[in-house]
């Protein structure tokens, strides 16, 4: 599951008013005087608004795995920037690599807030966010970043891109259990009549958590479930496969990489397993697919991606139209992307509210904080936080459904604002 100080013009507004106030009281001149020279109108404020994007562009599951957040989000601002920025003022952005490590986090952490001084943190994608803490200390948003562990359902101040309903006191969602809801599972016993599904994850602590969210998810529809776990650092996914094709499964879920899915089909297709789905999640719901399992090529064919967001290939809705457009240099795209670009949309909206006040932290955190229902565009399933006091027993949940095909890259399974479901919230440990 997955929401003033005053600024530098507004001072410079009410000092010239003082000064035209003491020239009122101390003077006999006539109007038209005051009329010609009384009235200054502060120069409108240019200077960039500033703010920061943490990114594990290295990390120990290889140098691109979490940069798709990043490239959309920098793409976002660079047609901002094009377009005159937020009321003439560019948005500056600061990058930081924390190189998956929670030590190089709490660096980015202190760098953008304490020294750069950013505004807010903007598609944050950390593989260890151990500064999540200090950020919501510091009382600076965190707007729509990628919840790989559990902090943006532990803090306040900060806004995943999919967002809470969690209470955000400092505590892991409620007491310490996540809840998450079993709409794909029901999506894929709809629609294809799947009864045996695995579950392949690898030994580190948020993949494990997914995977144990999904197993449950699983067995609460009816599944039976087989479940597989394989080394962070060296999988054996021959031995996966093998396992597989003995226990029959006709769906396989994971909770793991990019470079892990590829290596997996690899494995299934030599192993000689027939599916009738391998579904993924958003992080490897590329437009890389074609060369990433060229080795597998019946599990690519049975490729299914989930998530919370617009196809990034769906061209014929306007927004996904323009992210693309927008991209277009970029030599891949990904769903990450798509989500990075809503992120930094967010903010921008967050920011041109703050017009009469200067985009100040707490501005910017107090429109956030109200922004329920937030889309994108389209992009984004409606995005809502709001801080239940108890985590709802379920909940209707839509869902953004792709397959893979080699002709036509990933196809949309009908409109993700009608694939809905009223299915139970089960909880499960970060």
């Amino acid at each position: 599951m997955a929401r003033p100080r005053r600024s530098r013009a507004a001072e410079a507004a009410v000092a010239v008013l003082l000064l035209v106030l003491s020239a009122a009281c101390g003077s006999r001149l006539p109007e038209s005087d005051f009329e010609d020279r009384g009235r200054t109108t502060p120069a409108p404020d240019t200077a960039p608004i500033r703010v920061g994007v943490i990114t594990s562009a290295t990390s120990p599951v290889g140098g691109d795995a979490f940069t798709g957040p990043r490239d959309g989000a920098k793409a976002y601002f660079e047609r901002l920037n094009a377009r005159g920025g937020i009321d003439g003022r560019p948005v500056e952005v600061r990058l930081c690599d924390d190189g998956g490590s929670g030590v190089g986090n709490n660096e980015c952490v202190h760098r953008l807030i304490d020294e750069d001084r950013v505004v807010a943190l903007v598609a944050t994608t950390a593989l260890d966010y151990a500064g999540a803490s200090r950020v919501s200390r510091a009382r600076v948003p965190d707007i729509g970043g990628q919840p790989i562990g559990a902090a943006y359902d532990t803090w306040p101040h900060l806004y995943g891109i999919y967002g809470s309903l969690a209470p955000r006191d400092g505590t892991a969602g409620w007491d310490g259990k996540l809840y998450g809801g079993t709409e794909v599972y029901r999506y894929f016993k709809r629609e294809h009549g799947a009864r045996t599904a695995a579950v392949v994850s690898y030994n580190q602590a948020a993949s494990a958590s997914y995977a144990r969210l999904v197993e449950r998810g699983l067995k609460a529809e009816g599944y039976e479930v087989v479940t597989e776990q394989v080394d962070f650092a060296l999988p054996n996914f021959r031995a996966v496969a093998a396992d597989l094709k003995e226990q029959g499964a006709d769906l396989v879920f994971d909770a793991i990489d990019s470079h892990g899915n590829a290596r997996l089909c690899a494995a299934l297709d030599d192993a000689g397993v027939e599916l009738t789905a391998k579904v993924t999640n958003v992080q490897s719901w590329t437009s890389t697919v074609a060369d990433d399992y060229r080795d597998a090529p019946r599990c690519r064919n049975a490729l299914w991606a989930t998530g919370s967001s617009r196809n990034f290939d769906d061209t014929g809705h306007p927004a996904v139209r323009e992210f693309r457009d927008a991209t277009e240099g970029l030599k891949t795209h990904a769903q990450w992307q798509l989500e990075g670009w809503a992120a930094a949309q967010w903010f921008t909206e967050a920011a041109r509210s703050c017009a009469g006040t200067g985009v100040t932290r707490a501005c910017v955190d107090g429109w956030m904080s109200r922004s329920q229902g937030w889309t994108a565009d389209g992009l984004l399933l409606p995005v809502r936080f709001e801080r239940l006091a108890e985590p709802p027993a379920t909940r209707r949940t839509c869902l953004s459904v792709a397959r893979w095909t080699d002709d036509r890259g990933w196809v949309s399974q009908g409109d993700m604002d009608s694939t809905c479901f009223e299915v139970p919230q089960l909880s499960y440990s970060p």
